[in-house]
Parts: structure tokens; sequence; C-alpha cells
């Protein structure tokens, strides 16, 4: 698992849904680690495995599995995403 960011992005180059993540992400000035299935040798395995899901993208913050970008989108739009960036962060 890549190490050093809390926010961990499992994506394709050519998903929109993975561009709308992106997109929220860096509009909230939200580093992340960004692992394209695609491209990185076990990385789909290694998403299957963590998330349970086959498709991108897979967000997890620390050990947290949000979901794709719809359920990541839902918890910003209910105020809930922040605290679980801020303690993340914190931890």
């Amino acid at each position: 698992m890549a190490e050093g960011n809390s926010v961990v992005m499992y994506t394709t180059s050519w998903c929109p849904y993975c561009t709308r993540a992106r997109r929220l992400f860096d509009d909230k000035g939200v580093k992340y680690t960004e692992i394209d299935v695609e491209a990185v040798d076990g990385a789909r395995a290694e998403m299957q495995q963590r998330s349970g899901r086959t498709s991108v993208p897979q967000i997890f913050v620390g050990d947290r599995h949000l979901g794709g970008y719809d359920d990541t989108s839902a918890l910003e739009r209910r105020g809930e995403l922040d605290p679980l960036l801020a303690a993340a962060r914190g931890a």
C-alpha cells in the first residue's frame, strides 16, 4: 500500500469519476496518493482485496474505506468529509 498520505485513491487515467474525485481533493487542498490500477502491477487486486469492489475510484482515508466518488461526494455534502480528513491528518 502507498505510504505518506492519509488519502489513497485507486484510479484509472480515463475514468470520469476518478477525475471528479481528484478535483474534489484538489479543490480542498488535500494531498493524496493515486494508484493507477492499470499501470501498477497488482494494484487492481490490492484494491479489490481492500475494498471488496471492482470499480474505480476506490477512496480510503487512513484505514477507512469511503467507497467511490459518489460515496465521497455524499460525505462532502453532509459535512462529514472534512472531519474525517482532519482526523486522518492528526493520526
